[in-house]
């Protein structure tokens, strides 16, 4: 399956707890001002790479903790990620997805089925725009104090956000 990405991180210690491989997805649609990322939010840029190839690149780092998709806006390609996050689950590792989106909006709103398949795969969402005025460098792995750091099985169970602390 083919996903459009900025680039990738093999060793990240700054896009969730432990050693991660992000995923930076391309394509975005929220436009937040101040944005860390904002080379990403062109549909058009970066580079078409096949899932399989960085699920082995996933495969050759043994000192991975998780994966976290980022972006961009990784529900925009929400059915490649899922079919890749079952993949990288099945590895024993976790997977953290950043959104734009609420979780509530993702989970309730059902807009796209393959949102509902992302949440599934993931385990901590990092949900909600990036909003300058709240910007906040005492918070772990996020960028203003209106974002939620969320335990997306626990949310899903309970139908309502459950947050936690990384």
């Amino acid at each position: 399956m083919e996903l459009r990405i900025a680039g990738t991180v093999n060793d990240s210690i700054v896009d969730g707890p432990g050693i991660r491989f992000t995923i930076f997805t391309q394509g975005c649609p929220h436009d937040c001002k101040g944005c860390h990322n904002p080379q990403t939010h062109s549909f058009d840029g970066g580079t078409v790479v096949d899932t399989d190839e960085l699920l082995e690149k996933i495969k050759s780092n043994p000192l991975l903790d998780g994966v976290t998709f980022s972006g961009g806006e990784p529900f925009c390609q929400a059915k490649a990620l899922s079919v890749l996050g079952k993949q990288i689950k099945a590895l024993g590792l976790n997977i953290i997805t950043y959104t734009g989106y609420t979780f509530e909006h993702l989970w309730h709103d059902r807009c796209d089925s393959s949102w509902i398949d992302l949440l599934e795969v993931t385990d901590y969402l990092i949900d909600g725009p990036f909003i300058l005025e709240q910007k906040d460098w005492e918070i772990k792995f996020r960028g203003s104090s209106n974002q939620r750091y969320i335990d997306c099985q626990a949310s899903i169970k309970e139908g309502k956000v459950v947050e936690t602390e990384p």
